[in-house]
């Protein structure tokens, strides 16, 4: 099969971490996607949990190689001129399985990059009969924008993300159990009572700050003049309630700085009866409602577990489980939302 022409470019995009309704911890991964034809190349495969060579997380020594290697500047790492596109979030290796694919310059001798056989890998070869993506590619990238895309990463003094949250509120025990969740998942959390005096270098390396329901409004305008004064913009979350996997699902979305395109999941919304979700492409999606009764106790119930088509969809539930106050969560693989 000829390759077609398809635009090449790259975009930050982000795996959701998170506390899951089970007591299991997803950890939160930042890296860069690869948008293929106006679209990121994940949502192009299928419903993985994975990301790219390209994550924010790693030593810039390693992500520098990875850049190099997509450009051909090194040598493939696998066998057969393969290499890695997105692999477990969790580990390096193949063992969880990776999607791999061959990358060449074009056979016609043009300065074109042509990615192809793309397959699903788990050992030293990949077995393109059993694994591979038939349906996608293979995909030519005019020179001159492949390599001004990967070579931009490489000019950049730092491709990390800002990671880090600033938790403001009155209960403190509730504040520590977060900030021990966030930090667990990968993201770095800090406990103050407000943000007057802190150099504005420091407040920089914030993403999101988490208000506590108790907290007074003049202590909220305090912290938002201090990141306005240092220029930095800063998303601000205003804590539903002390349920710990609630409050890193609204931090997770508040850190998702990616237009909705780029996004699984797009919009949620609940009634007492049901939820109504819109995604943009295949995949699998949880709903978990979490209720505190009239003694404050928190209550878990599992709402939903299915892979949808790509539209907007209306799941019905038990009304018993969101009696009072409750919240739902929606996740993906790779965003989560939260609906009152």
């Amino acid at each position: 099969m000829s390759a077609e022409y398809a635009t090449f470019g790259l975009a930050p995009a982000m795996r959701a971490g998170g506390v899951l309704a089970n007591g299991e911890y997803q950890v939160h991964r930042d890296f860069v996607d690869f948008i293929v034809n106006g679209r990121p190349l994940l949502f192009q495969l299928s419903d993985l949990d994975a990301v790219s060579p390209l994550a924010s997380d790693i030593p810039p020594a390693i992500f520098t190689a990875h850049v190099r290697r997509l450009l051909l500047e090194a040598e493939a790492p696998l066998a057969d001129g393969r290499y890695v596109i997105y692999g477990c979030p969790e580990c390096e290796g193949l063992d969880c399985g990776a999607v791999t694919a061959v990358i060449e310059r074009a056979a016609d001798g043009s300065d074109d990059f042509v990615w192809r056989d793309f397959a699903w890998q788990t050992g030293e070869r990949a077995d393109l009969e059993l694994n591979g993506y038939h349906g996608i590619g293979p995909f030519r990238f005019r020179g001159e924008a492949y390599r001004s895309a990967l070579g931009q990463l490489l000019t950049e003094e730092e491709p990390t993300a800002r990671r880090r949250v600033l938790l403001i509120g009155a209960r403190v025990a509730v504040l520590a159990k977060l900030a021990a969740a966030l930090r667990t998942i990968g993201i770095g959390a800090e406990i103050t009572h407000d943000a007057a005096g802190v150099p504005p270098e420091e407040l920089r390396t914030y993403g999101a700050v988490a208000f506590g329901r108790a907290v007074p409004d003049a202590e909220r305008a305090g912290v938002r003049a201090a990141f306005e004064a240092a220029g930095v913009s800063v998303a601000y979350v205003d804590g539903h309630a002390p349920v710990i996997p609630l409050l890193v699902a609204q931090i997770e979305y508040a850190l998702d700085r990616r237009p909705l395109e780029q996004r699984r999941l797009t919009r949620l919304t609940a009634t007492p009866r049901a939820a109504h979700v819109e995604i943009t492409s295949t995949c699998r999606v949880t709903l978990t409602a979490y209720r505190l009764d009239r003694l404050y106790r928190t209550h878990v119930h599992e709402i939903f577990d299915g892979v949808l088509e790509p539209g907007e969809h209306r799941i019905v539930f038990d009304p018993k489980a969101v009696k009072g106050r409750s919240f739902v969560v929606a996740r993906t693989t790779g965003s989560v939302l939260v609906a009152p």
